[in-house]
């Protein structure tokens, strides 16, 4: 912080230690607000001002110099935000007796369209999970993960952290454990239900295996014997990208989440009610889910667009 000076730097530093202890602030969350506070600290500097003596005016002078800096609008936006949560614990603090940034309003999200995959994409997906392996044994979880993801639109964490008892006796339906620990009934499909009965035969087996070495029984569907317990979020984004390459499908547009968007699009253009897949996704807002017809509105643009015997103007 020697951009910067030593009162901007104790500000800084005492509300990065009271986020850390009072709200539980992870690490990377910290170390953003410190970038965007010390950012705002060195302009207020510059401008022979400081955090006890800027102004509303000031503020909106910094996020205006942020704008032409060519500073993206999530980045902006968080800085605000940043600004705003400082002020608040300077308040609390004793330090300001008012909050010069809280009546600022931001330039908000940019909003976007999900991407999302083609039937045939999908498709390909899941039949290099079911051949591109090295072992017929990681082929089978491969496609079980696959599956179960398009089946039922999970997040990858619900994935990856779904316990094996949830998945016994062929279900109809699993049970899935989402945000703020809510729960939801999601119904699989005849091949999740498949790969799914062929995936835990063989689990059960390498967990024998492991059990007579001396380890312990694993509760996760698909386990590791890393510290999580079971195959991580990161290791999953990987195989999906080999998968994507293995199908000839671009591995710009596979993500695990992508997953998700082509399982909730695909039901909308089937027809699905929009309420039912709002309950399977487990949105608390029916307006997040109300992003998917949009989605479906611009493929019928294209659709028209490149289709219609009037849309060749050349």
């Amino acid at each position: 912080m020697s951009t910067i000076t030593a009162e901007a730097s104790r500000w800084i530093e005492s509300f990065l230690e009271a986020q850390a202890a009072e709200l539980d602030a992870s690490e990377n969350t910290r170390l953003a607000y410190g970038r965007d506070l010390i950012d705002a600290a060195d302009w207020l500097k510059r401008k022979a001002q400081s955090f006890q003596t800027a102004t509303r005016d000031h503020i909106e002078a910094y996020l205006i110099a942020c704008d032409a800096a060519g500073l993206a609008r999530s980045t902006r936006a968080r800085r605000l935000s940043s600004l705003k949560q400082l002020y608040r614990f300077a308040y609390e603090e004793g330090w300001r007796t008012d909050n010069p940034a809280i009546q600022i309003k931001g330039p908000g999200k940019q909003k976007s369209l999900p991407k999302t995959l083609s039937v045939d994409e999908v498709d390909r997906l899941l039949g290099a999970a079911q051949t591109s392996a090295r072992s017929q044994d990681d082929r089978v979880r491969n496609t079980c993960l696959m599956e179960l993801l398009y089946a039922t639109g999970m997040r990858v964490s619900e994935l990856v952290t779904l316990p094996v008892s949830a998945t016994r006796g062929d279900p109809r339906m699993i049970l899935v454990r989402g945000k703020g620990d809510k729960e939801r009934m999601v119904p699989l499909s005849p091949g999740a239900r498949d790969a799914l009965a062929l995936w835990i035969e063989i689990r059960d087996q390498q967990e024998e295996v492991a059990r007579k070495k001396g380890a312990a029984p694993s509760k996760f569907l698909f386990p590791s014997r890393g510290k999580a317990g079971h195959l991580t979020r990161h290791r999953f984004y990987m195989l999906i990208k080999e998968l994507a390459v293995a199908g000839g499908v671009d591995p710009e547009k596979v993500t695990p989440h992508t997953l998700r968007h082509a399982f909730a699009t695909h039901l909308l253009a089937g027809g699905a009610d929009l309420r039912a897949i709002q309950t399977l996704l487990g949105h608390a807002d029916i307006s997040t889910t109300e992003i998917y017809t949009h989605v479906i509105d611009e493929r019928l643009k294209e659709l028209v667009l490149q289709k219609h015997p009037l849309a060749d103007t050349d």
